[in-house]
């Protein structure tokens, strides 16, 4: 059992990051696809991933439902910018945790990021529509900043409507877009 659930979930974990990976690279965003997830492999991620493994979703969903909480997501989303809970800080305004807005070479991984997780779980099944319907279907009790929901639900709309080659023609442009010092994003053609 032990082996079976370390290969399962190093496979996994691979197969994983080798899609962002190709996603990263489609979307002109390399770095961020060669960086991914490294922190899979430290222990404190690795080992609960290993004993709570079940193939067909994430290793952290039954490290909570054990525990009452993930350590190894814990340490996940404080290490990796392209998830939305890494971004929140103590508001000058509120005196309150609050999201803060992620910035888009982040919000370009986490768009690769949850359109592989899709593919991953879903394996054959994957169809376009998948990413945006997981999103949605946690929208209104997810704590993220207002802009960074709004232009992730954007790029899932779009891949649901136009495919993932249209999607990522328009990260491409608008990584073009922000190393040129243009930082807003333009329409949708």
């Amino acid at each position: 059992m032990i082996i079976h659930n370390i290969f399962g979930h190093l496979g996994t974990v691979l197969r994983h990051r080798h899609k962002v990976m190709e996603h990263c690279f489609k979307a002109g965003i390399p770095l961020r696809g060669l960086l991914h997830d490294l922190s899979k492999f430290s222990p404190v991620e690795f080992i609960p991933g290993v004993l709570y493994y079940q193939g067909s979703r994430s290793p952290n969903e039954m490290e909570r439902e054990t525990s009452g909480y993930s350590r190894a997501w814990m340490h996940h989303k404080g290490r990796n910018r392209h998830h939305f809970e890494y971004w929140t800080d103590y508001s000058t305004v509120t005196k309150r945790m609050e999201p803060v807005r992620m910035p888009d070479i982040f919000i370009f991984e986490m768009f690769c990021d949850r359109v592989a997780a899709s593919k991953i779980y879903n394996k054959g099944n994957y169809t376009d529509k998948m990413p945006l319907e997981y999103f949605l279907k946690a929208k209104q009790r997810r704590i993220i900043e207002r802009e960074t929901s709004d232009k992730l639900e954007f790029l899932l709309r779009m891949l649901n409507d136009h495919g993932e080659d249209v999607a990522f023609r328009y990260i491409r442009r608008q990584v073009r877009r922000n190393k040129l010092g243009r930082h807003k994003w333009c329409r949708f053609k």
